[in-house]
C-alpha cells in the first residue's frame, strides 16, 4: 500500500470538496493503492477559544461582504455540480478547530478517521454546526464509534493540544501554506481539490510503478 497523507482542516470547503471528489476516484478505483491518512492544519490558528460570528469573520477575512459573497458564490457554485449540499446560511459561528482536529487524531488511533472526518464535514456544512462545541463533538464521535466518555474526558483536558499544534507547525515549515494539500507516499505534494479525473491519473501512474 501507498500512505496518502491529507492535511487539512474540517471547517475549509474546498477540503469536504476535495475529499468528496477523492472518495469518487477511489470508489471507481477499489484496486487503488492508497491508504489514507488526515493531519492537522487549522485555518485560522489564532481564533479565539469560543470562535466567533461566522459574518464577522468572513467580512474581515476577505474584506468586506461582497468580497466575501463572491468567495463563497463560487464555493457554492463547485459543491452544487458535485451534488453536495453546503447550508452556508445555518453556520452562524466559525470555530476553533483544534479540538476537532484532537478528535481526528484520536479516531485515527482506532482505525475510525475516515468515517470521524465525513461526520465532522456533514455536520458543520450540511447541518451549520458548531463543531468547537464540546458537546457536539462528543455527539459525532459517538456516531463514528468511539466512546463518548472517554472522548468527553480528554476534551476536557489539554490532551494532545500541544501535539496538533506541533504537527500543524511542521506542515507549514515544509511548505503546507492552503488545504487540502496530498501527499503522496511521502513524496509528491498534491494541493487543491483535485478532480476524480487528476486521481484516476495519479492512480494508474502508481499502479504502473508497481508492477514495473
Amino acid at each position: 500500500m501507498i500512505k496518502l497523507d491529507i492535511i487539512s482542516d474540517p471547517i475549509c470547503p474546498w477540503c469536504y470538496i476535495g475529499k468528496t471528489q477523492l472518495d469518487r476516484a477511489l470508489a471507481s478505483h477499489p484496486d487503488h493503492p492508497f491508504t489514507v491518512e488526515w493531519h492537522p492544519f487549522q485555518l485560522n490558528p489564532d481564533m479565539p477559544a469560543e470562535g466567533m460570528d461566522r459574518r464577522a469573520y468572513l467580512e474581515g477575512k476577505f474584506g468586506g461582504k461582497a468580497a466575501a459573497v463572491q468567495v463563497y458564490g463560487n464555493i457554492e457554485r463547485q459543491a452544487q455540480t458535485l451534488g453536495l449540499s453546503i447550508d452556508f446560511a445555518a453556520m452562524k459561528r466559525t470555530p476553533n478547530t483544534i479540538n476537532a482536529h484532537r478528535l481526528i487524531h484520536w479516531a485515527g488511533l482506532e482505525q475510525k478517521q475516515q468515517g470521524l472526518v465525513d461526520a465532522l464535514f456533514d455536520a458543520y456544512f450540511c447541518k451549520g454546526v458548531d463543531i468547537g462545541e464540546s458537546d457536539i463533538l462528543c455527539d459525532i464521535a459517538k456516531k463514528a464509534g468511539l466512546e463518548r466518555d472517554v472522548i468527553a474526558h480528554l476534551l476536557d483536558s489539554d490532551a494532545d493540544c500541544q501535539m496538533i499544534r506541533e504537527r500543524d507547525a511542521h506542515s507549514r515549515k515544509m511548505g503546507v501554506n492552503a488545504v487540502p494539500t496530498f501527499i503522496v507516499a511521502n513524496q509528491h505534494a498534491v494541493p487543491g481539490a483535485q478532480t476524480p479525473e487528476v486521481w484516476a491519473t495519479i492512480i494508474a501512474d502508481l499502479q504502473t510503478q508497481i508492477e514495473d
